[in-house]
């Protein structure tokens, strides 16, 4: 019986140029991205059932926003169905081939994407 392929999920800047390394593109943020034509940005899948929710991500920014609550209220909205179905999906996808997830946050580490990454590597 052969070993399952471990998943590679890989995290980038949208605005970065695309690699041929990237595999399936994923955008994962709710709003397109400002300034990036659609045909530039080379995305393959856009499941807005997985991104924080409008509430959340407006939270987050504010005043009060702190970035382990946030973890733990985004971790909440994946067990949503729609949420759960889409990343059972991806990660299906992830033990396939190689999934950049991409994002327009400046600093992706302090963002959903290192959430959505943590959840697509487990098995």
């Amino acid at each position: 019986m052969a070993a399952a392929h471990a998943p590679a999920v890989r995290v980038r800047r949208v605005y970065e140029d695309p690699s041929p390394d990237d595999g399936v593109r994923v955008l994962v943020d709710r709003l397109w991205p400002r300034g990036l034509k659609k045909t530039d940005a080379r995305v393959d899948e856009w499941p807005k059932a997985l991104t924080p929710s409008t509430e959340l991500r407006r939270w987050y920014h504010g005043p009060e926003g702190e970035y382990e609550e946030f973890c733990r209220r985004y971790e909440a909205e994946l067990d949503a169905p729609e949420a759960a179905e889409a990343l059972d999906r991806l990660r299906d996808l992830a033990a396939r081939e190689t999934v950049t997830l991409l994002t327009a946050a400046k600093d992706p580490s302090v963002s959903h994407t290192s959430v959505l990454r943590r959840e697509l590597e487990r098995t």
